[in-house]
């Protein structure tokens, strides 16, 4: 099986080409880093130059996909360049393998690198001194770090300030990541309340609309049908109010989750004044006169208000009762109906089965808790809606 070489990248062999082509003019030009004769020389002669800069434009060109690979190959190179009468470019195109292998090298291997070069320069500048005794040998520490660790140090520093590039727009895509589910949630909440709004603020007054409009159709008498009608017009008129306030959450830029005008407690007296006009037979038994936080009403509010729809709708004839108290720092709702039986009062409107689910979202996001349900009373089989809704989490919500 035939083995497939790396591709070189394009800028490689851009630099692998102008480090040859400059090699050659340099060579052409009789110029060296050595004259003839020299003792180091011991490869006499202008072609064996040729040798060592050519081997070194060819590891240029794999200096990003073999990097520690081609530093060895040059590191020869270099050592054979030492030998003749030497070529700038070649000197330079070492310095670049030493500079790619710390930068596209694992990181392990880099930092072994770094420390080979740089214990090189040491040994380079220690070495010749304690042996030759003279300041001069000082330059060749010199020169190797210059040749070796200098081009190493820098390419760790590129490394650690791509690497913390790297790092930063990964950052910056997590949480951007973060914020698109944060405002998708947000969305998807609101859009959960506004559902509720809809629901609770409509539906009791569209239930009745249906079931008084259903009756004066089914039933030939104008004294019902007078009647019919007006409790029609009297629930269109409130539910047109409802809409246009929930036309004003939508367009309100404030930031606030309730306007100042959303409904309380204080306002159960008028909702069972409109029950007991469509036909309920609805009490009231509360026993808290201290104000709540306004979650906390408008959400006990708009569950007795869904309850008194489901009543409507659903309940067999008989008392509807509504109970508020305060217990260990709750508020404490429930509402009861007749359930089971006929009714044979009119007739009735169909239901979704939100107004439930909305009832129990509403006591979720207080932190309380929510239960409906048939149960056996002294007065027969009722319909019970309780919630417990805290009200020293309210303060917070």
């Amino acid at each position: 099986m035939a083995v497939r070489l790396p591709r070189p990248h394009r800028d490689d062999v851009r630099i692998a080409l102008a480090g040859l082509l400059g090699g050659l003019l340099l060579w052409g030009l009789g110029l060296g880093t050595r004259p003839p004769g020299d003792p180091i020389v011991l490869w006499d002669g202008r072609w064996p130059v040729l040798l060592p800069l050519c081997v070194m434009a060819g590891c240029e060109l794999l200096r990003r996909v073999r990097p520690r690979t081609v530093l060895l190959v040059g590191t020869a190179a270099l050592t054979v360049d030492t030998i003749t009468q030497g070529n700038v470019a070649t000197l330079l195109m070492f310095t670049d393998l030493a500079y790619a292998a710390v930068v596209y090298s694992p990181p392990a291997p880099a930092r072994r690198i770094l420390w080979i070069t740089g214990l090189l320069t040491v040994a380079g500048t220690v070495v010749p001194v304690a042996v030759l005794r003279v300041p001069e040998a000082v330059l060749i520490g010199v020169v190797v770090g210059a040749v070796a660790f200098g081009p190493a140090a820098t390419g760790w520093l590129v490394r650690n300030h791509r690497d913390a590039a790297e790092a930063a727009r990964l950052r910056a895509e997590q949480t951007a990541l973060l914020a698109e589910m944060d405002r998708t949630q947000a969305v998807t909440a609101e859009r959960a309340r506004m559902a509720r709004e809809l629901h609770d603020m409509v539906a009791n007054h569209l239930s009745a609309i249906a079931i008084h409009s259903t009756a004066a159709l089914s039933l030939d008498d104008a004294d019902t049908t007078k009647d019919a009608l007006a409790v029609i017009r009297e629930n269109s008129v409130e539910g047109l109010a409802e809409m246009r306030r929930l036309i004003g959450i939508l367009r309100d830029d404030s930031g606030e989750r309730e306007p100042a005008t959303a409904p309380t407690l204080d306002g159960l007296g008028a909702l069972i004044d409109t029950a007991r006009t469509n036909g309920l037979d609805v009490t009231l038994d509360t026993a808290h006169a201290d104000r709540l936080p306004a979650p906390v009403e408008l959400a006990a509010y708009r569950i007795v208000q869904e309850s008194l729809t489901n009543a409507l709708k659903h309940a067999s004839p008989g008392r509807v009762t509504i109970s508020l108290g305060r217990r260990d720092h709750a508020l404490d709702v429930r509402v009861t109906s007749p359930y089971g039986g006929a009714r044979d009062d009119g007739p009735r409107a169909p239901g979704s089965g939100a107004g439930l689910v909305g009832m129990r979202e509403r006591a979720g996001l207080l932190g309380g808790t929510f239960e409906a349900g048939p149960e056996s009373s002294a007065d027969g089989k009722i319909w019970t809606v309780h919630a417990t809704l805290p009200t020293a989490l309210g303060e917070t919500a």
